[in-house]
């Protein structure tokens, strides 16, 4: 799957307060989570899960995680945050 991949502007911001070591990682999460979603195969590490319908999660570094949707369109990557927002928000239901 070759799809464009939106990314929020809040994404963008969390990634600017990371120190330049860990931004670097993310950064490479976010370009290897372009070039293997949709070939489950392919072995890259970023532990992809699916949390809802069109909802999953991705490994960004050893401590944080984006949240995106598959859109028919693009994937819209809209959050980058640690393992337990990520639970918050699942109990809480603010993800589709």
């Amino acid at each position: 799957m070759d799809k464009p991949t939106l990314i929020d502007a809040a994404v963008f911001e969390r990634l600017g307060q990371l120190p330049r070591s860990e931004r670097a990682e993310c950064l490479l999460a976010l370009h290897d989570l372009r070039e293997t979603f949709g070939r489950p195969h392919q072995q890259t590490g970023l532990s992809i899960r699916k949390l809802r319908a069109k909802t999953f999660e991705c490994r960004a570094n050893l401590r944080l995680r984006y949240l995106f949707e598959n859109r028919p369109d693009c994937l819209y990557v809209f959050a980058l945050v640690d393992h337990d927002e990520v639970q918050r928000m699942l109990r809480s239901g603010t993800l589709n």
